[in-house]
This record gives structure tokens, C-alpha cells and sequence, in this order.
């Protein structure tokens, strides 16, 4: 392949394992080799770094304790995600959140939230059924689900209900008796006492097993009997063949190209079945260990294909802005505002919108969500005096002679954006509105450094700039 073609496949990569990289970062993967870039990301060394929360804390500590900021963890949450040195373990970490979706909505108190997340991004590239553990341990899960009112006398199946449908198999592979039979094996799992939060300060919840609500006796669920626990009940979950099937369904649609929304999964097949299959055996093969499911779709065919294959979502459009200009690379008392953009375009992180979590794809996109996503990139990509977007205006600088007519002032910015595969109407309308300027003076009054502004700001209203 030629260098711009190693250019566009390593900014896929990154669009997808992250959430992009600018062109300095992009030449440097490529000298560095893809499948080497991969194995990075799929297993980053010690050597580098997530974002550094302590120093996030000391400028704003209300970010851990609330105080005014009323949820400090969308705020602490997008630090990490624009600044963290790991971008697939905080696109991991964000893919849990939507499988596992747990809503600060009934928490209500956002550092449950906050610890959750640290547990996904701690352990969302490891193996999937002690994921499962920690999950079904999980305080905030638990009361998100109800399990702290699953009693031997008195089962409650909201926990059973969901790891079957949502968290581990799909509709169609279980029925009542299963799910009844399932909240039995997980009565007792619930949340210790704690001190009142009057007058000192909320107390932390904790994991507790308590054996006197347990039901320790016979119980039969999808084909097998014993006196399971919820262990037990998890082992059996991972021997069905739809677990695997469901769960890299899942990382397809998130990582590949969007697929049906999953309540339609039972009746609607994937969209590449093959890939399917691949990725399930891989999974099966590692004893369900999800580093080298990851390390087999990054590097197949059909992930180097699929290229702007997925409507970005919102939180992807906002932190894959934010790095690309540099901004928010330190804390900022901007940040609290900045963490609701996404919501205003319909994913609120630490809140989605049920237990399904959210709706993908082509629903990210509506008459409301649209204008929020294009007028903060537009915003952003616009404001030259940010750093990222000053490199961009420095690369045309440099890669021109004294002037730039309207067709390379187009041409430079949509590959320094992206690179984007812009259709020839898009291309057509950008130069049309270049043209109405005439060509621009590389080393001139700063014309150019308005002109790149104006042309990205116009580019991010491209339907090719909201796919990725």
C-alpha cells in the first residue's frame, strides 16, 4: 500500500480501537507498523500511561467528593477518556458501560458510578466470566437491579432476567423457569450496611454474601440440577454456544459496522456471519479471555474494510474532537460543561436511558442530536487559537507553495481532519463555498489560519465526518 493508504487504514484503527489521532500521531503509528500498533493497544505496556487522576483531583477535587458539580463522575470520565495514553482500554471500558448499562438516574450517587467504571477499565480487557463476577458483585449493579431485594423467600428475578437477556445469551435461549430458577442462585448477593451519610459525608457501598438469604437448595436451570449459586449459574451461561455468539455480536456492532438494535437480534441475523463465527471460536478457544478476540478483529479483513461503516456516537464525535484540537488536555474548570455535550446529543454517560442501554447507529441521529453534534465540532475545529487545530494549519502551511487555490485548500483539510472519503458532491459543495474567497496566501496576513478554521468547521456539518 502507499504512505496515504497506511495514513487512512491506522486513522480507522484508531477511530475504532480510540477515538482518533492527529496526523503527527498517525505517521508515527504507521512507522511503527500496524499489527505492532494493535498488539499496543491490545496490550499496552506499563511504560504508558492512563490519564493521571490524582493531578485531575487536585484542581477539582469537587469531581470526587460532588460538592457543586451535581455529577462529577461524566466530568471524571471524559478526563480519562481525552487524555488517558490507552485509548482502547477506555473504548473497552465505554462498551461495558453500554452492555453492562447501569443509570446514575436511580443510584444517585455518582462515585457508585464512578468505582464501576474504574472496575471496567481495570479489568474490561480480561477474561469475561470473571467480568461477569464483578458485575453481579457490583453495588451499584446490584441496586440498579434490585438484587439487595432477591430473598430465598422471595426471589427477584430483575438481575437473573437481565444477565440472561442483556448480559450474557440474548432472547430465545432461555425461558421463565430459567430465569426464576436464576435470581434463587443468586439470592444472598447483595449490599453491607453502611454508616448513614449524615453528618459527616456519603459512605461508600461494599459487596456482601449473606448466607442466611441464600437458597441453597436443588435447582434446575437450562437443562442442568444442582444446588447452584450464582458461580455455578455463570458457568453454565458460558457452555451455551449463544453466549460467545451474543457477546462478539456486541463487539462487532461497537468496533466494526452497526447492526440491528439488540432486541431484534433473536430474528435479525448479523449482518457478517463469518465474522461471527470467527470471533466466537477465537473467544471460546481462550477460555473466554477477550484480549485475543480483540487482537483477531483489529487484524481481519473485515475490520480493515469497514471503513466508515458506523455512525460515531456522541461520545465518540465529542472525545475524538477534543483530542484532535488539544483541548481539555489539562484540568479545566470547563470540564463539568463539557461532559453533558454528549448528552445534549443523546448519550449521557453514567445515565443511560435503561438497562438496554442506548440505541445505536443510525438512532444517535435526529433533528435535535444532529445540530448539537455539528455545532460542537464545528465550534471546536474552528477555534485556531487551540493547538491541535493550529498543527493542522501549520501542515497546509508547510505542504503548499505560495499560494492554495480552493480545490487544495479542501483537499488539504479534509485529510487533515481525517483522512474522510467525502463523496464528490460533498467535495463539490466544500469547494464551491472555497471558491467564493479565490485562492489563499500561505505566509500572509493570517487569512489562512481563518480559512483552515472555516473549512473544518464546514467539514464536521459532513455526514462523512459523522461516521467513523
Amino acid at each position: 500500500m502507499s504512505r496515504s493508504d497506511d495514513i487512512a487504514l491506522m486513522a480507522h484503527l484508531m477511530r475504532r480501537a480510540g477515538f482518533g489521532a492527529d496526523r503527527d500521531e498517525l505517521e508515527r503509528l504507521v512507522d511503527q507498523g500496524y499489527e505492532t500498533t494493535v498488539e499496543q493497544l491490545v496490550d499496552p505496556p506499563d511504560s504508558i500511561p492512563r490519564a493521571d487522576e490524582e493531578e485531575l483531583l487536585r484542581y477539582l477535587p469537587s469531581l470526587e467528593t460532588g460538592g457543586p458539580v451535581a455529577d462529577p463522575g461524566a466530568a471524571n470520565w471524559l478526563y480519562q477518556l481525552v487524555n488517558t495514553g490507552r485509548p482502547l482500554e477506555e473504548k473497552m471500558t465505554l462498551f461495558w458501560h453500554h452492555v453492562f448499562a447501569t443509570g446514575n438516574s436511580k443510584i444517585d450517587n455518582d462515585n457508585h458510578l464512578i468505582t464501576q467504571v474504574a472496575m471496567f477499565r481495570e479489568h474490561g480487557m480480561g477474561n469475561y466470566r470473571d467480568l461477569l463476577i464483578r458485575i453481579a458483585q457490583n453495588p451499584a449493579m446490584i441496586y440498579w437491579l434490585d438484587n439487595q431485594e432477591n430473598h430465598k423467600r422471595a426471589p427477584n428475578e430483575n438481575w437473573g432476567r437481565e444477565l440472561l437477556e442483556l448480559f450474557s445469551l440474548g432472547v430465545g435461549h432461555y425461558t421463565e423457569t430459567d430465569v426464576f430458577e436464576c435470581a434463587r442462585a443468586f439470592t444472598g448477593w447483595t449490599i453491607a450496611p453502611k454508616i448513614p451519610r449524615q453528618p459527616n459525608h456519603r459512605f461508600s457501598w461494599s459487596y456482601e454474601f449473606r448466607p442466611e438469604e441464600h437458597d441453597y437448595g436443588e435447582k434446575t436451570f437450562l437443562g442442568r440440577s444442582g444446588p447452584f449459586d450464582g458461580e455455578d449459574i455463570i458457568d453454565i451461561i458460558l457452555e451455551q454456544p449463544a453466549c460467545p455468539r451474543f457477546i462478539v455480536r456486541h463487539l462487532y456492532n461497537f468496533f466494526v459496522a452497526d447492526e440491528a438494535q439488540v432486541p431484534a437480534w433473536s430474528i435479525t441475523p448479523p449482518g457478517d456471519p463469518a465474522a461471527i463465527e470467527l470471533l466466537a471460536q477465537t473467544f471460546v478457544e481462550s477460555g473466554f479471555e477477550l484480549k485475543p478476540v480483540l487482537r483477531t478483529l483489529f487484524l481481519s479483513d473485515f475490520f480493515k474494510q469497514a471503513r466508515f461503516a458506523r455512525v460515531k456516537s456522541p461520545v465518540e464525535v465529542v472525545v475524538g474532537t477534543l483530542r484532535l484540537t488539544g483541548d481539555l488536555s489539562q484540568p479545566d474548570p470547563s470540564l463539568p460543561a463539557v461532559s453533558q455535550q454528549s448528552a445534549y446529543m443523546g448519550q449521557s454517560l453514567h445515565n443511560p436511558p435503561s438497562v438496554e442501554g442506548w440505541q445505536t447507529g443510525r438512532d444517535w441521529i435526529n433533528s435535535g442530536s444532529v445540530v448539537n453534534r455539528i455545532n460542537f465540532v464545528a465550534q471546536q475545529v474552528g477555534n485556531t487559537e487551540l493547538p491541535g487545530v493550529q498543527r493542522i494549519v501549520e501542515r497546509v502551511a508547510a505542504s503548499n507553495g505560495s499560494a492554495l487555490s480552493p480545490e487544495a485548500l479542501v483537499d488539504q483539510c479534509v485529510d487533515l481532519i481525517g483522512p474522510l472519503a467525502v463523496s464528490d458532491e460533498t467535495r463539490a459543495e466544500l469547494v464551491a463555498h472555497a471558491a467564493g474567497e479565490g485562492p489563499v496566501a500561505v505566509n500572509g496576513d493570517g487569512a489562512l489560519s481563518r480559512r483552515v478554521g472555516e473549512m473544518l468547521a464546514l467539514i464536521a456539518a459532513t455526514p462523512e465526518y459523522q461516521f467513523g
